[in-house]
């Protein structure tokens, strides 16, 4: 991964965001003894030096923060107090937030008014490296710095850069929520399977192959996604009668209002964490 060239990571949580974008990194042949992993549990830390062969330490120290990028990977209840204790040891890294809500103003006054600081939104697929994540990043944050986070989050997939963060309440609502409820349609698609007839296992296969297959074909096409439908759709067809149905009960508010109802609580969220 010759972007990336070999700079030093360190990621302070040691969970499933974090091994996710470790796994792409050692994918892509990155140096995994340039990435330090710091987390209290010594479990972990042996599975992560087994399975991954990263470095790992326990707690914060000037030695294990000697790094190019800083990775804040837990849970954004412990955030603040990480944030603190992070603050002495800060010079010119750059510092990577994968933390859910934490607005960037508050992070930094957590780190004393620190603000080389890049705040992302990823999505649980990052844990097969076929995610996508939001991106804002500080005005400090120099243009060499965005390329380096660009690839390190390559790692987990796609990368969609954003000049507002308010934005990222979007985005958490679209991709950040959307994979379950991409799920909980295949869990209804597969009901209905059964609903006519079919075993649940053969039920689940094809729900799971036509959502699989439907996504690549759109990626893969430049075809607008409207037409790809319109193009499963035969005048007086089964698939007619089944979107007429949909529309009968429009699907398109209902998403419109689940996506809306994610994004305010995304941003009551952020003012009740940054709130601390």
């Amino acid at each position: 991964m010759s972007s990336l060239a070999s700079p030093r990571i360190t990621f302070i949580g040691g969970g499933n965001m974090a091994q996710a974008l470790i796994t792409g990194l050692r994918q892509r042949d990155f140096a995994m003894q340039q990435i330090t992993v710091i987390d209290p549990d010594a479990s972990k830390q042996d599975r992560l030096q087994q399975a991954l062969g990263v470095r790992t330490a326990q707690a914060l120290s000037a030695e294990a923060l000697q790094a190019d990028v800083i990775v804040l990977a837990v849970k954004p209840q412990q955030l603040k107090t990480v944030a603190e204790s992070l603050a002495p040891y800060l010079q010119s890294q750059l510092v990577i937030s994968v933390a859910a809500g934490i607005r960037t103003t508050d992070l930094s006054r957590w780190l004393n008014g620190y603000s080389t600081l890049i705040r992302t939104m990823p999505n649980t697929p990052a844990q097969i490296q076929a995610g996508v994540t939001g991106v804002y990043a500080l005005a400090s944050v120099s243009e060499g710095q965005r390329l380096l986070a660009d690839s390190l989050l390559q790692a987990a997939g796609d990368v969609v850069w954003l000049t507002d963060e308010a934005q990222l309440d979007a985005v958490t609502a679209i991709s950040g929520s959307g994979p379950a409820y991409v799920f909980l349609l295949i869990e209804a698609l597969t009901d209905a399977g059964v609903a006519l007839g079919l075993d649940k296992d053969k039920a689940l296969q094809l729900s799971v192959a036509t959502f699989k297959g439907a996504s690549l074909l759109a990626a893969a096409s430049e075809t607008p996604i409207a037409t790809l439908r319109e193009q499963v759709t035969s005048k007086g067809g089964t698939t007619e009668q089944g979107l007429l149905s949909l529309n009968q009960h429009n699907i398109h508010a209902i998403m419109q209002h689940a996506a809306q109802q994610a994004a305010n609580r995304a941003k009551t969220l952020g003012d009740e964490l940054g709130g601390q």
